[in-house]
């Protein structure tokens, strides 16, 4: 008899897809497969990041709750130091990487585009905290939702992203984890009145439009420019516009906010967190996408449990955070991150590197 062992059959990655409906078994079967090739390591760490953003959304919305109940509501001030921040972390690495003439070629040529990205993020945020002020929470969080389907239609005007209908279950799997959120905050009485709905209603759906917007936008330029130049520029013309907008709209409302040290220290928090975020958020568009970033901060309710201490957790959201991981899950199952768009991360052709050295061929910036 021989001793020799027939080695099992090799299965392609067509068949690790394929789901067998021939018999109930089979269906299990290749169902478990198919689950199981999902955990590739761009997979895992696409959805850890999104979990990381997410949490710091959260962080963001518990320093500015804090801020406004400590005598401070600047909106537009409070990005300020966000935009301002990346600006002298990220233009200074530009410029080591293009010299000041590559980096002034990249605002003279292409500053244009940056300009519009960097004008609809600081009145994106704008609208959304206005929206806050005026409507309830339960309309914020429902209309927030927007932000995915204008997310999903510029990506495909731009990258021509086909989504397939696994991915379109994903996402209203996710939404329906958002509908059990609101559902419990309705159930518990964790709303307020709104002072103006049809107002904060229509700010809420504009701040949502400009965020699929330049989440769309941002991932298009990422995928084809190194990341420092696109967070750079967005710092950059961020500040600029940023700060003529609060001059002119808070010069007053700075005179009279309270800045003690709790204030300063809540400021540097939500600081921290928005950094993190704008530096996390393109790496995620580059693993998967800027459509999957936007499902992913569906989960930010979830975490504000980790912070609300005076707040006791309703049942509804522990099933709520399950779905909103299944329909990013489910968002994967035919189409890997790795087949969501192409990373094609060239240096501008009008820019050298590193003091007139051109970059070699094939080198992939970051």
């Amino acid at each position: 008899m021989s001793n020799v062992q027939t080695p099992p059959p090799y299965v392609t990655d067509d068949e690790k897809k394929s789901i067998d409906y021939s018999s109930v078994g089979a269906f299990f079967c290749s169902s478990w497969r198919r689950f199981k090739s999902l955990w590739t390591r761009r997979f895992i760490l696409s959805l850890l990041a999104g979990q990381v953003v997410s949490l710091c959304i959260t962080c963001t919305n518990v320093t500015t709750e804090e801020l406004t109940t400590g005598n401070w509501q600047l909106p537009t001030t409070q990005t300020f130091f966000l935009y301002f921040s990346i600006f002298v972390v990220y233009t200074p690495y530009t410029i080591y990487q293009y010299g000041f003439g590559g980096w002034f070629k990249v605002i003279y040529k292409d500053g244009w585009k940056y300009i519009i990205l960097a004008s609809c993020d600081v009145e994106g945020n704008f609208l959304v905290v206005k929206a806050y002020q005026y409507t309830n929470l339960l309309s914020c969080m429902l209309l927030d939702a927007w932000a995915i389907p204008v997310c999903m239609t510029f990506t495909y005007i731009y990258l021509r992203t086909r989504y397939h209908w696994t991915q379109i279950l994903g996402c209203m799997i996710c939404v329906t984890g958002l509908g059990l959120l609101v559902a419990s905050d309705h159930l518990t009485h964790k709303d307020w009145h709104a002072l103006n709905k049809g107002k904060g209603d229509g700010f809420m759906i504009l701040g949502a439009t400009l965020y699929g917007f330049t989440n769309a936008t941002e991932e298009f330029f990422v995928r084809r420019r190194p990341l420092f130049e696109v967070v750079g520029q967005l710092g950059m013309w961020g500040t600029i516009i940023n700060g003529v907008q609060a001059s002119i709209l808070e010069h007053n409302g700075m005179k009279t906010a309270t800045w003690s040290g709790r204030n300063i220290g809540l400021l540097f928090a939500y600081t921290a967190a928005m950094f993190i975020l704008y530096t996390v958020a393109p790496l995620l568009y580059r693993l998967a996408s800027s459509a999957y970033f936007n499902l992913s901060l569906l989960s930010s309710d979830f975490f504000g449990l980790l912070f609300a201490a005076h707040f006791q957790p309703y049942w509804l959201y522990f099933p709520s955070f399950t779905v909103v991981l299944l329909g990013l899950i489910v968002y994967f199952w035919h189409s890997t991150p790795e087949e969501q768009g192409k990373n094609d991360i060239q240096f501008p052709s009008y820019v050298t590197r590193r003091r007139g050295i051109v970059a070699e061929v094939g080198e992939v910036p970051v």
